[in-house]
């Protein structure tokens, strides 16, 4: 399983996904999930992948023209001329490989093959952009109703992130949330799992800002992540006690 998130803030761009991938208990493997494509001045863009992942893979190569001598390879992504485009074009990408493994398959491995991608960047002389693409190849963009998008793993992180996203935070808040939400997923799925990728590009700057891995033994993770739970036990201690005796 996966847990990838992008977020858009009014400073920027924030991504941070897992890199656990696994085949059942006794195959867990380390896979990058976060791909990022620069042209500096001009453009930034990140792909970041959740679902099947010689799916997933097999999208980013052929993005990239693997296929091709080094010198003769161009990656589709910096060519473009706008950000919509290029989710179009990721996600018939998507839609394609997939109708392709399935039908090298057959009937019978239908729907194992399917994958979710987030896209994010900026062109120069354009707004940031970041879209959420589905299986099928369509796509939605984030808004201010919609601000961040998740895939994998959604469902413990995603109210940590309801509960504190403000789209004016500064970035060292945003981290510092994502985190946390990576960190209640980590706790409750073994599926998901470090090390994480995290990037950070600022508004009208066509590079990374900060881009780390971040490890299980990583001295900020650890003191947040112990915070977190002192946190959580301290809020609950405060809270008012149930009244046993008034029922």
């Amino acid at each position: 399983m996966t847990y990838c998130v992008g977020m858009m803030l009014d400073a920027g761009l924030v991504l941070m996904s897992d890199t656990r991938t696994n085949s059942g208990v006794d195959n867990i493997s380390t896979f990058r999930k976060m791909h990022s494509w620069s042209v500096p001045g001009e453009r930034m863009v990140a792909l970041m992948t959740s679902g099947n992942l010689a799916t997933t893979q097999a999208v980013v190569a052929r993005l990239e023209e693997r296929n091709k001598a080094r010198a003769d390879r161009k990656n589709d992504l910096l060519q473009l001329p706008t950000m919509f485009a290029m989710a179009e074009h990721v996600g018939k990408l998507l839609r394609e490989t997939i109708a392709d493994r399935d039908e090298d398959n057959g009937p019978e491995a239908s729907g194992q093959f399917g994958a979710t991608l987030i896209l994010a960047g900026q062109i120069k002389g354009m707004g940031m952009h970041l879209y959420l693409i589905y299986p099928e190849g369509n796509f939605i963009e984030a808004s201010f109703d919609t601000p961040f998008f998740q895939i994998g793993e959604t469902k413990y992180g995603r109210p940590i992130i309801l509960r504190g996203y403000d789209r004016t935070m500064n970035f060292e808040d945003a981290v510092k949330l994502m985190m946390v939400s990576f960190d209640s997923t980590l706790k409750a799925n073994l599926s998901v799992g470090m090390p994480l990728d995290l990037l950070v590009v600022a508004k009208d700057k066509f590079e990374p800002l900060h881009e780390v891995r971040i490890t299980e033994s990583d001295p900020w993770y650890r003191s947040l992540s112990a915070g977190w739970g002192e946190a959580l036990r301290a809020a609950l201690d405060g809270l008012p006690d149930y009244p046993f005796h008034a029922r």
